[in-house]
């Protein structure tokens, strides 16, 4: 368990803080899925699939999040931290230039969309993962796949 901890810890924190873009509430919701699996270990049959299990934990952890803050009222939720929020020197001004203009892409996705996107570009998933981890049918992830991908693609021209 501690080593599961170790490797997959900054990269599920990475996942949770595109999903809910706030690294406080990223780490509160790996922290929760972590527990979630040390509860659960010994009901676990296949000790391989517990990184399968904190991949949809946090996916889930973090869709509670948001749900929780849209019923609060809380602010528009963003996918990727604003280029001011990112910890590396090395941008430089074109760079800032760029993410900017894809946090205000893909912000504008519907939820759904968002959501695949990340699970495909960021955690590499296939699309039976991804259908797997947030419930729906593999031809559900395809669509939502090529709608989110072609809304990029006209809001990323339409700018340039």
């Amino acid at each position: 368990m501690a080593d599961l901890f170790v490797v997959h810890h900054r990269r599920l924190v990475g996942l949770a803080s595109l999903l809910v873009d706030d690294r406080r509430t990223a780490e509160d919701v790996v922290q929760e899925a972590f527990a979630g699996l040390y509860r659960r270990w010994s009901h676990l049959r296949d000790p391989q699939a517990a990184v399968a299990f904190l991949d949809r934990a946090v996916v889930n952890g973090g869709r509670d999040s948001l749900r929780r803050r849209r019923t609060a009222g809380a602010a528009v939720l963003r996918l990727v931290p604003r280029p001011e929020e990112l910890d590396s020197a090395e941008h430089t001004a074109v760079a800032h230039h760029e993410a900017d203009r894809l946090w205000a892409a893909v912000t504008a996705l519907p939820t759904r969309q968002r959501q695949v996107l990340v699970l495909r570009y960021y955690l590499d998933q296939s699309e039976l993962e991804i259908a797997d981890t947030l419930g729906i049918s593999a031809g559900s992830v395809k669509k939502h796949a090529s709608r989110g991908i072609a809304a990029l693609a006209r809001e990323w021209e339409g700018r340039s």
